[in-house]
């Protein structure tokens, strides 16, 4: 077990002004911030010396937990060998080496993957490559491209065009064209406190049909969906839904993009959702557990068929006009290499299925819990949903997630929704830990 020293007040009065925080309320923390300054295993380490168990994983990103010196010894070994190489026109070894580690743990078929900085360029890589495949295979009516309501895919125009988070999309103009949303999953009246795949809702999926017939399947390129959708406040795919998509998808020559940024490297006691639910996308992105968190970086993976729909024209021809700066970055792939080790060593990504009953067994104890409305599990993600407050929507969650925090716990709350989402290694005991200090600060709370 990790050990976090307790001890040691770091506090400063450092200005805190210049800095633009993401998607936070900036007057307000600054007002009363909380900082983190190390990790290590399950734990942070806060300002002023508390241990802070993590229930986040940081942001879905750390599955392996925290502090790990071989991650650290690869990078400075990386950084002290090669800082930097282009990837246009040019390569360095580690980034093939890197993708042929990550064709050895993906699913059958998807022999090749495309770097990115993060799961929103990734995102955005995914909808570009779907679009340009249909073009290269001289389809180049399928322009359109399907997304879900609550869908979250990122912050790029792609990604917010595609998602269906309304807050994300509503300041930022009129978005892309041509993008259509599927209805979301969520169904509290007939699936509530549900463990694994909920009962109902697999016809939400025969939507598409009535977005096929509305627009026509020639203009239709992808359908983008998240396995298990994480930022909206956990909603789990009915059982059977995910096949129906894949199935009307199949029919009208549509690709299946599966957003894995949260779901994959382990989340669900599987490599990936996509081994998880037994249904196989065309394209899947990845990031956040892809280097553990250590390092920013995404990737695309893409089935065969796809790849190879680019390689018919002259050799000397770019296939695709498409890249990033930072794609296949030297520093990344060495954190990457790292990372699979560790997975491998202490069996993560399979991991999850030893301890998913525990896990949903003792969340669930929450449900007689003060003000828990519902409670959504699968794999190693929970999902709990409070009553809110009237004309105060998301501000009880709020207030459970700072008092969580001075308890020691750090969770993750959109909207009234608490998710929970702990590094892979999370012992048995800390999750009775969190939902212990979870349902007394619930308790506490108005």
């Amino acid at each position: 077990m990790y050990i976090v020293n307790n001890n040691t007040d770091i506090r400063s009065n450092q200005p805190l002004d210049a800095y633009w925080m993401p998607f936070t309320a900036n007057r307000q923390f600054k007002q009363s911030p909380r900082m983190l300054v190390s990790a290590k295993g399950m734990h942070y380490r806060s300002d002023d010396g508390r241990s802070i168990l993590d229930g986040t994983a940081g942001l879905w990103c750390c599955n392996a937990g925290h502090g790990y010196e071989e991650i650290t010894n690869a990078v400075a070994r990386q950084l002290s060998e090669l800082d930097y190489a282009p990837s246009f026109q040019m390569g360095h070894p580690i980034a093939f080496e890197f993708a042929e580690r990550l064709k050895s743990v993906a699913p059958e078929g998807f022999n090749h993957v495309f770097f990115t900085g993060s799961g929103s360029e990734s995102v955005d890589t995914a909808l570009k490559i779907a679009l340009a495949y249909h073009r290269a295979r001289g389809d180049a009516s399928r322009t359109r491209l399907i997304g879900r309501e609550r869908g979250y895919h990122g912050v790029g125009f792609g990604g917010i065009s595609v998602g269906g988070i309304v807050n994300n999309r509503r300041h930022f103009g009129s978005l892309l064209t041509g993008v259509d949303h599927l209805p979301h999953t969520h169904a509290p009246e007939h699936n509530s406190f549900s463990k694994g795949q909920p009962e109902w809702g697999a016809h939400l999926a025969d939507d598409l049909e009535r977005i096929v017939a509305l627009h026509g399947a020639e203009t239709i390129a992808a359908v983008i969906v998240e396995p298990v959708a994480g930022s909206t406040g956990v909603l789990i795919p009915p059982k059977g839904y995910l096949e129906r998509l894949r199935a009307i998808c199949d029919r009208h020559g549509i690709l299946l993009i599966f957003d894995e940024v949260i779901t994959g490297f382990g989340r669900l006691g599987a490599p990936f959702a996509s081994d998880f639910f037994g249904v196989k996308p065309d394209l899947f992105t990845t990031a956040k557990g892809l280097t553990n968190g250590v390092i920013p970086m995404g990737a695309v993976f893409a089935q065969d068929a796809i790849y190879e729909a680019f390689m018919g024209g002259p050799a000397e021809t770019i296939e695709l006009f498409h890249g990033y700066t930072y794609s296949g970055h030297p520093v990344a792939c060495a954190a990457g290499l790292a990372t699979l080790d560790i997975y491998e060593k202490h069996k993560l990504l399979t991991r999850g299925s030893e301890i998913s009953n525990a896990w949903e067994d003792r969340i669930h104890t929450l449900k007689s819990a003060k003000h828990v409305k519902d409670i959504r599990t699968v794999g190693v993600i929970a999902g709990i949903e409070l009553n809110s407050r009237e004309d105060a929507p998301g501000k009880r969650a709020y207030e459970v997630f700072v008092k969580c925090f001075e308890a020691g716990l750090l969770i993750r709350v959109t909207g009234d929704i608490i998710a929970l989402s702990p590094p892979l290694i999370v012992e048995e005991g800390m999750i009775d830990e969190m939902v212990e200090t979870l349902g007394k600060v619930l308790s506490e709370t108005t």
